[in-house]
């Protein structure tokens, strides 16, 4: 046995079929050099569509227009961090992938308690090939500390923090897990990727190896992006549980239409009263920010989330949601609904940051795989029958279609990252079928988790 996991007061351990896990909070200290931004504080969501605007503009690059000067931030934070071992231990020399999320999700998008459990990352990844896994909080996000949005929550700050992480791997410090780790891999999905990538320019030697999801080195569709989630202030768009409404006062209002703020079918009926059919009612619900007004209506698990300040936003509501991470029949519908009441926030600092990094990973020898959402199986293959909606892919990363690459030499848009990593020991653009930008909340998720475990096996990369 290589190590054992220790319980201690505070930490919550859960053991579940196949593999042990551990939740727990890791003080962090972290060093960063930060953009100064010349960003006014947002007032409300007039101030945040205002922002959107100037992001997005062709006119120039807002972000080079917005800074002023660079500072370095530091400082000790609280990082949430869920581990995970096999339950039986085969060898003498494990792998952990350190695992890191993307804007608008946390930790959970590697282990989705959605249909028990089935869409889980973990699962694949500990239960039938035998690594460990670090789910991480993103500073700022879920469970781990709450910092200024503009002035700490920027790409630097959290890559360093993912470093610091990393090393405490490396070297044996991390509480709880009393195991030096001789094999890493950093496993991103989105700006997560874009952290793990950051990593390996800035720490060439951190990693063993580079899973990027959701990811690819074209960052030209970001603007319409940006456009189409109609960013609110997350206070306001879920107040429940972002902002200080009470819970009474949300009581209160749906009292008057005879529904109670914690049964979301008398909410459904009770609107189902204003001369509209029970289906219009439930898509007024499911659909609109009526919905996600009412999100948090039920106990959270985030408590310190509420209250935030106005420089953390959201995008507007489950449509918004869909266009950016989901393919159209190609996902529970149940699952939009999971997804858009438990989502995250994103930062000021995040998306005036988001495209800052580097161009090349000189310095990285590990293997690196790019895995993206794309066309369905039959579009592939070339089948001339595919209907438009089989069409749709990774819109954030891609625009919509990964092979439109304008190149006959080169196979798909995350292929072009290649050149990124010249002295990279193997290099795979892997492009998903029947999948879009947030691969683990489709029904083809657990192909590509495969897809990721087998590439890893075949670089050296499997515990041993």
């Amino acid at each position: 046995m290589y190590f054992s996991l220790l319980v201690v007061p505070a930490v919550l351990a859960s053991l579940v079929t196949a593999k042990q896990c551990l939740n727990f909070t890791v003080p962090v200290s972290i060093s960063a050099r930060n953009g100064i931004f010349n960003i006014p504080t947002l007032q409300g969501n007039a101030d945040a569509t205002t922002f959107a605007q100037n992001l997005t503009s062709i006119r120039g690059n807002f972000t080079e227009e917005a800074l002023l000067d660079y500072a370095t931030v530091s400082g000790i934070y609280d990082m949430s961090v869920k581990f995970c071992k096999p339950d039986v231990e085969n060898g003498t020399n494990p792998t952990v992938q350190i695992l890191t999320h993307g804007l608008g999700f946390d930790k959970t998008y590697w282990d989705l308690p959605f249909n028990n459990y089935n869409y889980s990352y973990i699962d694949v990844a500990v239960d039938q090939y035998g690594f460990c896994t670090l789910s991480i909080d993103r500073l700022g996000e879920g469970n781990s500390s709450r910092a200024d949005p503009l002035s700490v929550l920027q790409a630097p700050a959290e890559m360093s923090a993912l470093y610091e992480l990393t090393m405490m791997l490396r070297n044996g410090i991390l509480p709880n897990v009393p195991h030096a780790f001789s094999k890493i891999v950093h496993v991103g999905h989105s700006f997560g990727s874009g952290l793990s990538y950051l990593l390996a320019v800035m720490h060439p030697t951190a990693s063993d190896g580079l899973i990027l999801t959701g990811f690819s080195q074209n960052g030209s569709f970001l603007p319409s992006t940006v456009a189409s989630w109609d960013s609110k202030l997350a206070r306001l768009n879920q107040p429940l549980r972002f902002g200080n409404i009470s819970y009474s006062a949300v009581s209160g209002a749906l009292s008057t239409i005879g529904a109670s703020s914690s049964d979301l079918t008398q909410i459904v009926n009770g609107l189902a009263n204003y001369n509209i059919t029970l289906g219009e009612a439930q898509q007024l619900y499911q659909t609109t920010d009526l919905g996600d007004f009412l999100a948090g209506a039920r106990p959270t698990d985030l408590p310190h989330m509420a209250d935030l300040p106005s420089g953390y936003l959201t995008w507007t509501n489950a449509g918004s949601n869909q266009y950016a991470f989901l393919l159209p029949k190609y996902f529970d519908r149940s699952i939009l609904q999971f997804a858009e009441s438990t989502k995250l926030p994103y930062t000021l600092g995040e998306l005036l940051t988001i495209g800052s990094v580097p161009l090349v990973a000189p310095e990285f020898k590990g293997p690196v795989q790019i895995v993206t959402g794309g066309e369905s199986l039959p579009k592939q293959l070339g089948n001339p029958n595919s209907s438009l909606h089989d069409t749709e892919q990774d819109v954030i990363y891609c625009g919509g279609d990964c092979f439109a690459t304008g190149h006959p030499a080169l196979a798909s848009i995350p292929a072009k990252f290649k050149s990124a990593f010249p002295a990279a020991k193997a290099f795979e653009a892997y492009i998903q079928p029947n999948t879009a930008h947030a691969i683990n909340l489709h029904y083809n998720s657990t192909a590509a988790y495969n897809v990721i475990q087998r590439f890893l096996t075949s670089q050296g990369l499997a515990p041993s």
